[in-house]
Parts: C-alpha cells; structure tokens; sequence
C-alpha cells in the first residue's frame, strides 16, 4: 500500500520561505518519478515540480528560480525548498508519486 504524508505548510508572509516534506512508503523512491502539485482556490491542480530516478528535474516556469525539490532516496523523502514566496502561490500542495498516488495535501497560505 503506498502512503505518501506532506508536511510543513502554514502561513507565511510574501517574500517569506516555507519547506514542504512528503515521506514516501509502499514505494522504492528511487526507482519513482516524484512530483509536487498544487490546487489554488477554484483553479486546476497544477504540476510545480518533479524529480525523476534519474534526477531529472523540472519546475513550472512560474517557480523557475525561487523553488528547489530534492529528495533522500535512503529516508524516503522529498522535498520542496519555497523562497521568495508570493501571493500567487497560495494553495494546497500535494505530492505525488509516478502520477498515480497522491498524499493527502497541505496547505500553504502566503498572505501579509
């Protein structure tokens, strides 16, 4: 059974930083494609990031420079770095394991 539990959302204000972690289980992390989404108020959920067996990256263009994912094969972990944060990337933040299991979501609120 594969679990994937976020973790590290809350309330920060713009131009704050905040870091997500997803523990990862019934999975061999590094053999998966890892990713992080996110769903704003009434918008679509979106691909940020992904990181691939390989190391492979890629981010949306809209955090190109202020996101960074990374993840510990050995822990079973990933990660997403958020800097510099904006208004705009208010939302909750899923992460994902080779587009098929989904965690349950945490939430990032970025507001002054």
């Amino acid at each position: 059974q594969v679990q994937l539990v976020e973790s590290g959302g809350g309330l920060v204000q713009p131009g704050g930083s905040l870091r997500l972690s997803c523990r990862a289980s019934g999975i061999i992390l590094g053999l998966s494609t890892m990713a992080w989404y996110r769903q704003g108020s009434g918008k679509q959920r979106e691909l940020v990031a992904q990181i691939d067996r390989r190391w492979n990256i890629y981010y949306t263009d809209s955090v190109k420079g202020r996101f960074t994912i990374t993840k510990d094969n050995d822990a079973q972990m990933v990660y997403l770095q958020m800097d510099s944060l904006k208004t705009e990337d208010t939302a909750v933040y899923f992460c994902n394991a080779d587009q098929v299991h989904w965690g349950q979501g945490t939430q990032v609120t970025v507001s002054s």
